[in-house]
């Protein structure tokens, strides 16, 4: 099982535990054509790793650091190719502009708040110059991606630390991903509901290549929600412009019924062993805003959404080269043959989603408290739409 650290180093209290939540497959809901990995998480891609730290104190501080590797060993020096899509650029992801240059990844993927990106990625560096191999090195670019939890935490504190960085990055392992409330999600809001931590994945058969893609979410956006194809959002009251746009649907929950701002933001981690270089890794990237999209998203002005695509596969790795080594030699996916992996991502975004949403607790923080999305309601919504048994 994933190490998942909660921290209220601020208070030196713990934190409290809570019942688990199902995921999108607990209640029957299946997203998509493909089938899922083992998992169905982003660690189904062999190799990757994640781990995550969730710092809290009392109602005032919700936040934390997700920290994803895309292999186990030293990334800078066994560099993998990777591309970035951007949905809409309100936001803020440090390394942006060389992996767009040279397409490729020399960093973990680290997930944090917006005020706690500097901190986070303090943390990054260490980590990095720390590793054997990399006592000569005097550049890395750093990767680090953020949404805003300041509704719930008290951002302008800037609580993340270098160690809590370094305890995510350390604390990495292969296997089950938790989801919801935690790590880079624990004061995050989608949809006006408690929003988090989210993954799956998808697996294409061996006439298709039998590759696996995993997506991880850090969901903090918003819209009309809608879940496998149902009005969620409208049926249960809570929709971006709902006030501006009465009569709602009839049925709608008086009690929970309100109008959620749509401005936010995503962070998608997309990771595929299918062997792509980074042309390809942006298409795939671009692809998964269309996962987005399903889940009932319009990617309004003052939202950030940012996908991170990379491959793991051996034959596109990008490590040290000989000694007066000029090329490289790769075989790569065909772009005739790139379609199902476009189609994998779209349905392992959607899923992931769905999932941050469904595990995530709700959080009381400084300014009042995110309620959990009332999967019960959600699941009859379902059922009258034959979308779940």
């Amino acid at each position: 099982m994933r190490r998942i650290v909660l921290c209220a180093l601020l208070l030196g209290q713990p934190l409290a535990a809570q019942a688990p939540r199902p995921r999108a497959r607990d209640v029957g809901l299946v997203i998509g054509i493909l089938p899922p990995g083992p998992l169905n998480a982003i660690t189904d891609v062999g190799g990757v790793r994640v781990g995550q730290v969730t710092v809290t104190a009392g109602d005032s501080i919700n936040t934390g650091v997700t920290a994803i590797l895309p292999h186990g060993g030293n990334v800078f020096r066994d560099k993998v190719p990777a591309a970035v899509s951007v949905g809409n650029g309100f936001g803020k992801l440090t390394g942006i502009a060389q992996i767009r240059e040279l397409g490729e990844l020399e960093s973990p993927i680290v997930l944090t708040c917006t005020l706690c990106v500097p901190r986070a990625a303090d943390g990054v560096v260490t980590y990095l110059l720390a590793l054997p191999g990399n006592e000569e090195v005097r550049s890395v670019n750093v990767v680090v991606g953020e949404t805003n939890d300041g509704f719930l935490n008290a951002i302008r504190r800037r609580p993340i630390t270098e160690a809590h960085a370094l305890e995510a990055l350390r604390g990495a392992r292969e296997g089950p991903v938790e989801e919801g409330s935690v790590g880079a999600g624990r004061g995050t809001v989608a949809f006006g509901w408690k929003g988090g931590i989210g993954t799956s994945s998808r697996r294409l058969p061996p006439a298709l290549g039998g590759w696996t893609t995993g997506v991880l979410v850090q969901t903090n956006f918003g819209g009309v929600l809608t879940i496998g194809g149902a009005p969620v959002g409208r049926r249960l009251g809570r929709y971006y412009l709902r006030d501006e746009t009465r009569p709602a649907t009839p049925g709608a929950g008086a009690a929970s019924g309100a109008d959620a701002p749509a401005d936010g933001s995503i962070m998608i981690v997309i990771a595929t062993d299918a062997p792509l270089e980074a042309r390809q890794l942006g298409r795939l990237a671009q692809r998964a805003f269309l996962g987005v999209a399903r889940t009932g998203s319009p990617m309004t002005n003052g939202s950030g959404d940012f996908a991170i695509a990379f491959s793991t596969a051996p034959s596109v790795r990008r490590g040290p080269l000989a000694r007066g080594q000029r090329t490289r030699q790769s075989e790569t996916v065909t772009n005739d043959a790139i379609s199902p992996l476009f189609q994998a991502v779209v349905e392992a975004t959607e899923e992931a989603i769905v999932n941050s949403l469904f595990r995530a607790e709700a959080v009381r923080g400084v300014r009042g408290v995110v309620p959990a999305l009332p999967v019960d309601s959600v699941v009859t919504i379902l059922r009258e739409h034959l979308i779940v048994p």
